[in-house]
């Protein structure tokens, strides 16, 4: 259990803030965002400081910067917390931080995924942050309990999600070089690109600055099929894309995950010796 006592400080800001990246506890008051729940993280930005992320864009306005949820989970209460509507109920479900502690390298959160207020999953979340050169690289950890099983749905997308700026040209990028592929469909889960070490979005701005950012996984995580779309600078490594995923009780779920944003050219080399590194 983390010690609330310890960070009630951080909780007045409602916010944990570093240089490159600041996790939102709450949902801003002036925030356009369609969901009540926070716990992601934005602004994240490149070592020079230009952000990557976005928060509530005009053609998802649930879609939160980095952040963790899925839209069709069944357990003691069926609940949305992705934000989409299609499967499950959205009203009354939400993510909320009930603590947070600092420590010298990394920050250890705890957050409760609750349905009509009843804590349906309960999520601790570890991260650290640190620049290599020009890459800025947040490592993420997500250990999820249940107390009663939990089903999420067999889908084409939702979970991790990294969702970055919209503004200028995009390519979606992975360890060989630029990805053609046609963009997944959303009600298609066999369309969704195949496993990959990373895979990132490349941003040319409109006055030709170059940046980027891209998701790695860990081979200890769930098969994951990829959602990502260019058009709308999404990057999901999807783990419900092959079939339903079950949280038991007694048996939680840990997910890992390496963000990692840069400034110019992709740092395709960079990224692949992240990616063997974030293996081990």
């Amino acid at each position: 259990m983390i010690e609330l006592m310890m960070v009630l400080a951080l909780l007045q800001d409602d916010a944990v803030v570093q240089k490159h990246v600041t996790y939102q506890l709450k949902k801003p008051a002036d925030s356009k965002l369609s969901v009540e729940s926070a716990c992601y993280f934005h602004p994240f930005t490149t070592p020079s400081g230009a952000v990557v992320t976005d928060v509530a864009p005009g053609d998802h306005k649930h879609h939160r910067g980095i952040f963790l949820a899925w839209f069709d989970m069944k357990g003691k209460k069926e609940a949305d917390f992705w934000g989409w509507g299609m499967y499950a109920p959205l009203k009354d479900r939400v993510i909320v931080n009930r603590g947070v502690k600092k420590g010298d390298a990394t920050t250890t959160v705890e957050n409760h995924w609750l349905a009509e207020g009843e804590t349906l999953l309960k999520e601790t979340l570890t991260f650290g942050h640190r620049v290599e050169g020009a890459a800025s690289v947040l490592d993420l950890t997500y250990v999820l309990s249940v107390d009663a099983d939990v089903k999420i749905a067999k889908g084409a997308f939702s979970g991790f999600c990294l969702r970055m700026r919209k503004d200028g040209k995009a390519t979606v990028e992975g360890p060989e070089g630029e990805v053609k592929r046609p963009a997944p469909h959303h009600l298609k889960p066999e369309t969704d690109w195949p496993a990959q070490p990373w895979y990132g979005c490349q941003i040319t701005l409109p006055d030709g600055a170059q940046l980027g950012g891209a998701v790695i996984d860990h081979p200890k995580n769930p098969p994951a099929l990829w959602h990502n779309a260019a058009s709308i600078r999404m990057i999901n490594p999807c783990i419900t894309a092959p079939g339903d995923v079950v949280i038991k009780a007694g048996e939680p779920l840990t997910l890992r995950y390496r963000v990692v944003a840069w400034d110019g050219a992709v740092p395709r080399e960079q990224l692949t010796a992240l990616a063997k590194d974030w293996a081990k």
